[in-house]
């Protein structure tokens, strides 16, 4: 077996909007794979953003919204609540 990667976030907001998209796809009781086929991506590209090692673009958070059924808003709310420390 391969030794496992430990990559960095890119930071900590990063870390925190990669927490919060986690948890809005495990509440919707989704894979990565359902979530990156629906904004049509692939499922590494998903993990990348759930560990924060990528930085998505606009469109990139959008799709991912809605691929999550979910508003932008919220992704961002939840992400500022899990920087802060007040998610639950």
């Amino acid at each position: 077996m391969p030794p496992v990667r430990r990559v960095k976030p890119r930071s900590p907001d990063h870390a925190a909007l990669g927490s919060a998209i986690q948890a809005l796809r495990e509440e919707a009781g989704l894979t990565q794979e359902d979530v990156a086929t629906r904004i049509r991506r692939d499922s590494p590209a998903v993990g990348n953003l759930e560990r924060g090692t990528a930085n998505p673009t606009y469109e990139s958070l959008l799709a991912l919204a809605a691929g999550l059924d979910a508003e932008l808003s919220e992704l961002f709310g939840r992400a500022e609540e899990i920087r802060r420390g007040e998610s639950s």
